[in-house]
C-alpha cells in the first residue's frame, strides 16, 4: 500500500514522459474523523516545463469552471456545521485570494520571526508563540511542526472561500524547488476551501545533491520522533541524477472536494467502503465480560471437583 504516487510519477518524467497523471487510492496510517480516512482518493499530475505559477492559474480556472458547470453558479451553500445549522456560502468566483505564508503569518501574529528559520533562535520564538496563543503542538516541536500549527490557527481559519497559501519555507517542503525571488522559501502553494486543504502543488526540486541533503534532514527529524517526516529514497535520488526537467507537480484530494459539491460533512458518506471503527455497545461489552467471568467460575468449580476426587 502506497502513501503517494509522487516519486514514481516523477521518475516517469525523468524517463521522457513529459505529462503524466494518476487518479488512485492512497493509504495513510492516520486517525479517522469527519475529514480523514486511512484510504482515500487523489488526482496527481506532473507536467514538464511548467512551474507553480502555471499551476496556480490552471487550478483556479479548472476548479472554478468545474463548480460552475456542476452547480450552475460560482457560489455554493455548504452545511459545514451539519444539516441542522445554517449553511455557509462558498464563493468560487475567480480570482482567488493569495496569501504568502511567512509574511501573512507574521502580519497575523504582529511579530517578525528570527532568520534564518533553521536557527535555534527561531524555533524558540515559535515555541513562545504557540504557548502565548494557546496553540497545541505535541512533541517533537520542530520548527516545521511549530510553523504548521501556527499557520493552521492564524491563516487556514481565514480560508472559507478558495484561498491559496503560497511560498512555504524550504524546511516544510523537502520536494519543492527554492523560490526564485524569496530566499529560504519555495515555489509551493496549497489550496484551502472551507478551512480544509484540498490541493498541494509546487515547482519540483530537480537538483539531486540538494534533494539528498533535504532527505537526510527529514530522516533526522523522523529519528527525533516526527512521524510525518520522510525517509531517504535512494531510487529517486538516482533518477534525479539522470535529469528531471523543470517540472510542476499537482495533487488534489478528490474525496474532500466531493464532500463540498454534495454538501456532505462526513467523508465516509462519499466513500463506497469507508474504514469503520469497531461497533461495541456498552451492553455488548458487559455481556462479553459476564461470559468471561462465568467461564472462569466454571473452570474453578471443575478444578475443585477434580481435587475432591483425588
Amino acid at each position: 500500500m502506497r502513501i503517494a504516487p509522487e516519486l514514481y510519477l516523477k521518475m516517469l518524467v525523468v524517463g521522457g514522459m513529459e505529462r503524466v497523471y494518476e487518479i488512485g487510492r492512497q493509504f495513510r496510517n492516520e486517525g479517522i474523523d469527519l475529514t480523514h480516512n486511512p484510504e482515500f482518493t487523489t488526482c496527481e499530475f506532473y507536467q514538464a516545463y511548467a512551474d507553480y505559477n502555471d499551476l496556480l492559474s490552471m487550478t483556479e480556472k479548472m476548479i472554478s469552471q468545474m463548480v460552475y458547470e456542476i452547480k450552475g453558479s460560482y457560489k455554493i451553500q455548504y452545511h459545514a456545521d451539519g444539516p441542522d445549522n445554517p449553511p455557509v456560502e462558498i464563493d468560487f468566483t475567480p480570482p482567488w485570494r493569495r496569501l504568502s505564508m511567512l509574511s501573512d503569518l507574521e502580519a497575523a501574529l504582529g511579530e517578525t520571526l528570527p532568520q534564518p528559520l533553521e536557527s535555534e533562535e527561531c524555533r524558540r520564538k515559535l515555541q513562545e508563540l504557540v504557548i502565548r496563543h494557546n496553540v497545541n503542538c505535541p512533541p517533537p516541536q520542530t520548527t516545521a511542526r511549530l510553523l504548521d500549527k501556527l499557520v493552521g490557527e492564524f491563516l487556514e481559519e481565514q480560508c472559507v472561500n478558495p484561498t491559496f497559501i503560497c511560498d512555504h519555507p524550504q524546511l516544510m517542503s523537502p520536494l519543492a524547488k527554492w523560490h526564485r525571488d524569496l530566499p529560504g522559501l519555495t515555489e509551493r502553494f496549497e489550496l484551502f476551501i472551507n478551512k480544509r486543504e484540498v490541493c498541494n502543488a509546487y515547482t519540483e526540486l530537480n537538483d539531486p545533491i540538494r534533494q539528498r541533503q533535504l532527505f537526510e534532514d527529514q530522516a533526522n527529524q523522523k529519528a527525533e520522533g516526527d512521524d510525518e517526516a520522510m525517509f531517504i529514497d535512494e531510487n529517486f535520488c538516482t533518477a534525479l541524477e539522470y535529469g528531471l526537467p523543470p517540472t510542476g507537480g499537482w495533487g488534489f484530494g478528490v474525496d474532500r472536494f466531493t464532500m463540498l459539491l454534495t454538501d456532505t460533512t462526513n467523508i465516509k458518506e462519499v466513500l463506497l467502503f469507508p474504514a469503520m471503527k469497531p461497533e461495541e455497545t456498552a451492553a455488548a461489552a458487559q455481556a462479553a465480560h459476564q461470559q468471561v467471568a462465568a467461564q472462569a467460575a466454571a473452570d474453578v468449580e471443575q478444578m475443585n471437583i477434580a481435587d475432591g476426587q483425588n
